[in-house]
């Protein structure tokens, strides 16, 4: 199992917060079956999914899919209301793992840190008994980390993960980066591809889906501005030849975070596992980093809280 990238499915579910809304496409279930299958023979086998991606949808389709296979690292996730109601993460976990088919989740995130002592505490009694094997939170700053860790440490228990938006147009975390590797937590880097803008595929000439959530937050306007970064992210991968659209993914694994990566298709999981052989050397790093700070953006999510 490679312990260096998870399988992201934000891209797979339907309906509401699904496919069509966010990515302005509709998967084929029987598309989306030969990826998976593709994946665990590449020896992909972290999975990352929640339970807003299509509101659940996406996690009963990885469930039926993943069915019986116990080789199969699984990621899910709990997303709290502004208001603390006692029972609903508990509820939700078992959700979440009846639509999935398992007894138990590697990582169970806390999607967003509203009211996040509440949470944890509603958690401990899911880790202490195993059903939580490690326990992340997602989209949080490093006040909420070290409230998360000092929560938890008087409980006896510890943070296993972080999960943030971490890009070439999102450069904003490695000092949290380098914290959670200083003290044994893995960080993981959600929307590395930027929704598929920094894929290669698209450009300011073929621009997203009208009616899609990713347009309105990367209209043309700004692959205007990305133009160089492409180019550069083209030429690097001309050298190693390689899928433009992994050389940010080893870009954010040169930072020391763990990719996120959604895949819809058979050969998206081949150009990932291509690329898992490479490593970026620190100057090309560097590049990346310079070209991407030149465009003077910085994305970010209407969810995320900062």
């Amino acid at each position: 199992m490679n312990s260096d990238i998870m399988i992201g499915t934000w891209a797979w579910g339907a309906g509401y917060n699904g496919a069509g809304m966010v990515f302005g496409k509709k998967t084929d279930p029987g598309i989306l079956r030969k990826t998976f299958d593709k994946a665990m023979v590449l020896g992909l086998k972290k999975w990352d999914t929640a339970a807003v991606y299509g509101m659940g949808s996406c996690e009963k389709l990885l469930g039926k899919f993943m069915a019986g296979r116990e080789d199969i690292f699984i990621s899910t996730k709990f997303y709290p209301a502004k208001k603390y109601k006692a029972g609903e993460l508990t509820k939700s976990f078992e959700n979440s793992m009846a639509r999935l088919g398992r007894k138990s989740a590697d990582i169970f995130w806390i999607h967003t840190p509203n009211n996040l002592t509440e949470n944890l505490k509603e958690a401990l009694p899911l880790m202490k008994d195993g059903r939580i094997r490690s326990a992340g939170i997602s989209n949080v700053s490093m006040a909420h980390i070290r409230q998360a860790e000092n929560f938890l440490a008087e409980n006896g228990q510890k943070l296993g993960a972080v999960q943030n938006h971490f890009s070439l147009l999102r450069n904003d975390q490695q000092p949290i980066i380098d914290y959670c590797a200083a003290h044994g937590i893995v960080y993981y880097a959600y929307m590395v591809l930027e929704q598929g803008a920094l894929s290669g595929k698209y450009s300011a000439a073929r621009h997203f889906p009208t009616f899609s959530m990713r347009n309105m937050a990367f209209p043309k306007s700004k692959f205007l501005k990305i133009e160089a970064l492409l180019d550069k992210m083209q030429k690097i991968a001309e050298k190693y030849a390689i899928d433009p659209s992994q050389v940010p993914v080893l870009w954010a694994m040169a930072r020391g975070a763990v990719p996120i990566v959604g895949i819809t298709k058979p050969a998206h999981a081949e150009k990932l596992a291509a690329a898992l052989k490479v490593t970026l050397t620190a100057e090309e790093t560097d590049d990346l980093t310079n070209e991407a700070k030149k465009t003077g953006i910085r994305q970010q999510g209407s969810w995320e809280p900062q």
